[in-house]
């Protein structure tokens, strides 16, 4: 069963899908996520205020994965 990829997370000109792109460039959940709120952003309401505040928070989760790694690796 093929489900129905909504127009704002396909791109206009070449049609590339987000998660396509996100799978093509290996990227973690969180990062994945903030580049698909980015790139929908202008596209799914009226405003992108609420997908770039979206991204932004993935991407600080991001950060604190980052450095809780950071912080367990040194220890070591």
């Amino acid at each position: 069963m093929t489900k129905k990829i909504p127009n704002y997370y396909i791109g206009k000109i070449h049609g590339y899908e987000a998660r396509k792109i996100i799978e093509d460039y290996e990227l973690n959940y969180n990062i994945g996520t903030a580049v698909s709120y980015l790139l929908r952003a202008n596209r799914k309401h009226e405003t992108s205020k609420e997908c770039i505040e979206k991204a932004r928070e993935h991407l600080r989760f991001e950060l604190e994965r980052l450095e809780l790694y950071d912080k367990n690796t040194s220890t070591k």
